[in-house]
C-alpha cells in the first residue's frame, strides 16, 4: 500500500516530531546532540526551510519549520539517514532507530502558530526535566543570542522585548498540540540501573545478548520498578519481547 500524501499547511508553518523506534532514546550524550542540531542546520538550510524551534528529548524531537515549498519530507530524510548512520555506527548497533516515518501537523492559524512554539520549547519543563529557559538542547535561548539558524521574526515582532517574551512563555496553553507522552518515572534513574547491573554503555546492548540471558536481565529490571513501556524505550526491545521475558 502506498503512503498517504502528507497534507500541507496553508501557513507554511508546521510541526514535526520524529521518535525512536520502539521508544528507544536517541541521544545517548551531549555529543549526538550537538551531530543531530549541527545536521538540522545544514538540512534545513540546503531545502530553504526555515528553523523556527527546535527542542530535542532523550527519545523523541520537536520541530517547528516554515515550509512554503513542501520541502520537510526531503530535510527530514536526509536529517535521519544522516544521523541514523552516525549512531549507528557510533554505539555498533543494526537496524531503525527511529519509529517509522516522521509525525507532521499542519498549523492553519497565527494563534496556533504561537501556541505550537511555546509547547515546543516548554516540553522539558512539562516532562518535569528543568524550566524551559535553562533547558541544554532546544532553541530556548535563541531569542537572547546570536543563532543565526533559528527564525524568531514572528516571535520578535509580537514579543519584542525579553520581558514580553518571557511572560509569553510562562502562559498555559490553551490548546492540546501533536505529542509524545513523556515517562512519569525517571529514565536517568533508569538508566544508571541498567549500566550499574549489567555493565554495558547503553541499554541498546542488550538487543544482541543472547535470549536467556537479555530474558534474565528483564525480570531483574522490572523487579526494580522499571515499567514494560520504559524498557522499550532505552533497550529498543519490542513490548512482545519484554513482556515474554
Amino acid at each position: 500500500m502506498s503512503r498517504g500524501l502528507r497534507r500541507l499547511s496553508v501557513t507554511g508553518y508546521t510541526h514535526v516530531i520524529v521518535r525512536g523506534n520502539n521508544k528507544q532514546i536517541l541521544f545517548e550524550g551531549p555529543d549526538d546532540s550537538r551531530f543531530f542540531i549541527s545536521r538540522l542546520g545544514k538540512y534545513s538550510r540546503e531545502e530553504k526551510i526555515s528553523l523556527n524551534a527546535f527542542c530535542l528529548m532523550e527519545n523523541h524531537v520537536h520541530l517547528l519549520v516554515n515550509d512554503p515549498q513542501g520541502n520537510v519530507s526531503a530535510m527530514m530524510h536526509h536529517l535521519n539517514l544522516s544521523y541514523s548512520k552516525y549512531y549507528n555506527q557510533k554505539y555498533e548497533r543494526n537496524g531503525h532507530l527511529y519509529q517509522g516515518r516522521f509525525l507532521s501537523e499542519p498549523v492553519e492559524t497565527d494563534a496556533y502558530l504561537f501556541t505550537v512554539f511555546r509547547y515546543i520549547l516548554n516540553n522539558p519543563q512539562k516532562a518535569g526535566i528543568c524550566p524551559a529557559a535553562k533547558y541544554r538542547w532546544s532553541s530556548y535561548k535563541a531569542y537572547f543570542n546570536d543563532y543565526p539558524t533559528i527564525d524568531l521574526a514572528f516571535i520578535r515582532d509580537r514579543y519584542p522585548t525579553a520581558e514580553a517574551f518571557r511572560e509569553y512563555m510562562n502562559e498555559p496553553n490553551e490548546d492540546e498540540c501533536l505529542e509524545y507522552q513523556a515517562p512519569q518515572t525517571s529514565d536517568e534513574s533508569a538508566l544508571e540501573i541498567i549500566r550499574n547491573n549489567f555493565n554495558v554503555k547503553t541499554p541498546t546492548e542488550l538487543q544482541s545478548w543472547e535470549k536467556s540471558k537479555r530474558a534474565d536481565a528483564l525480570r531483574q529490571l522490572k523487579s526494580r520498578g522499571l515499567s514494560i513501556r520504559q524498557l522499550e524505550r532505552l533497550t529498543g526491545l519490542g513490548r512482545g519481547i519484554i513482556a515474554r521475558a
